[in-house]
């Protein structure tokens, strides 16, 4: 029966919240999978750091570098926190008698010996963490050279590697002992998570007076290149003031992207994987796909302004 004038077909409302929010995502899906992806050919050293525990770092390493991997680039986690959370997320092995980052630092271990291939992206590596770690701030203090352990290792590996690896990201634990200062001593850049919450900004200064020490001492490569808020809730003030208060202090190392709360970033690695892997398509996933491009090209264009 032809359908009268008055009469109207039933249709979802796009101007709800909702509706909104997912036009949004599929519009963010649709230029992520149109992104055209230059690699410099450099190889770039990234310690992930925060003295402040709870801020997603382990998360932001991990699913920034399987997000790397994806847009083509070889990436390199080395797990230097005890916790051995990196490993896990990237579903690599890391029993006891796993050799393991512990090994390069203590016993010499070349990093060809103790590298594995991560199940997520064949281009995503991994230097696992063991339980034997959680000794090796003790152990270090007789070390020779104990805050340079792990830039050596580094320097060696990447000078007899065939194909070269585009970006090094080396996950911290949440204190500032000997593991800490030998990934800041092996890295060029800071990458640095901070919580979209009150106390963002809580022991920041310490961090960065920490950085400074470095600087001074041990690294004057070093230096905080990349910020990222994650945990954003979009419904609170608070964390749009913390966002504004972060990149006020700081304008030209805060990324554009914001990281949201999210389920599936919070379920993935119970699965041994990466969001980037559990759910590509989630709000998560593309937040830090997002945020990996845009590490890639800033670090493209800045490559190009100091070459022109």
């Amino acid at each position: 029966m032809k359908q009268s004038e008055n009469e109207s077909t039933f249709s979802l409302p796009d101007d709800t919240p909702l509706a909104r929010e997912l036009a949004d995502l599929t519009a963010r899906r649709k230029r992520l999978a149109e992104a055209q992806v230059t690699f410099t050919g450099q190889t770039r050293i990234l310690t992930v750091s925060n003295q402040k525990g709870g801020v997603g770092k382990t998360t932001t390493t991990v699913n920034v570098a399987a997000a790397i991997a994806t847009l083509g680039g070889r990436v390199l986690v080395i797990d230097l926190d005890p916790q051995g959370n990196a490993s896990t997320a990237l579903g690599v092995p890391h029993t006891a008698d796993i050799p393991s980052v512990y090994d390069v630092l203590i016993d010499e271990f070349p990093i060809a010996d103790v590298i594995q291939q991560s199940p997520e992206h064949e281009n995503l590596f991994c230097v696992p963490s063991t339980i034997h770690l959680a000794g090796a701030e003790i152990e270090l203090v007789s070390q020779v050279a104990r805050e340079h352990r792990l830039k050596t290792a580094l320097d060696d590996f990447l000078e007899s590697v065939d194909t070269p690896f585009d970006f090094i990201l080396i996950d911290c634990p949440p204190s500032l002992g000997l593991l800490t200062i030998n990934a800041f001593t092996a890295a060029d850049e800071v990458f640095l998570p901070i919580q979209a919450e009150y106390y963002a900004l809580e022991g920041l200064s310490q961090l960065l007076g920490n950085i400074r020490m470095i600087q001074k001492h041990l690294n004057p490569r070093i230096h905080v290149s990349t910020i990222l808020l994650t945990m954003y809730d979009q419904r609170t003030k608070l964390s749009q003031q913390v966002a504004d208060e972060v990149r006020q202090h700081f304008p030209t190392e805060v990324l554009d992207t914001l990281i949201p709360r999210s389920v599936r970033v919070s379920e993935a690695p119970s699965f041994g994987q990466t969001v980037i892997t559990y759910d590509g398509g989630s709000a998560g996933a593309v937040a830090y796909r997002e945020a990996a491009l845009e590490i890639v090209t800033r670090g493209a264009r800045r490559t190009e302004e100091g070459t022109s």
